[in-house]
């Protein structure tokens, strides 16, 4: 299993990858994500919670571990992230399951 620290990593250096290059389109996509995520008439963290839901209703796994990441640094606890699972996954039903399999498996990982 991928720790953390080495998805963060690689998620890194390809962002900073993709952000040097010339793309404008790119680098406003990447501007907007940041800013999204700001505190606003939502906080961070509810912001977190649907980016992680979100992610995993449409099944992206790179983005589940993401959020699940920035979860556990701003605090959340197991139970608080299984509820939010479970949400998505009743909204993007069966098919969601073995992406809920990995999120449950990376949650535990960076959780110990």
């Amino acid at each position: 299993m991928e720790t953390q620290e080495q998805f963060d990593a690689y998620r890194e250096k390809m962002n900073e990858r993709i952000t040097s290059g010339d793309s404008l389109v790119l680098k406003r996509l990447f501007n907007l994500d940041t800013n999204a995520f700001k505190d606003g008439a939502l906080n961070r963290s509810q912001k977190e919670l649907i980016g992680l839901t979100c992610s995993l209703v449409l099944r992206c796994d790179d983005c589940v571990k993401y959020h699940l990441g920035v979860c556990k640094e701003l605090g959340f606890q197991t139970t608080q992230i299984e509820e939010a699972l479970a949400i998505a996954n009743l909204i993007g039903g069966t098919i969601v399951i073995p992406h809920l399999r990995r999120a449950i498996d990376y949650w535990d990982s960076i959780s110990k």
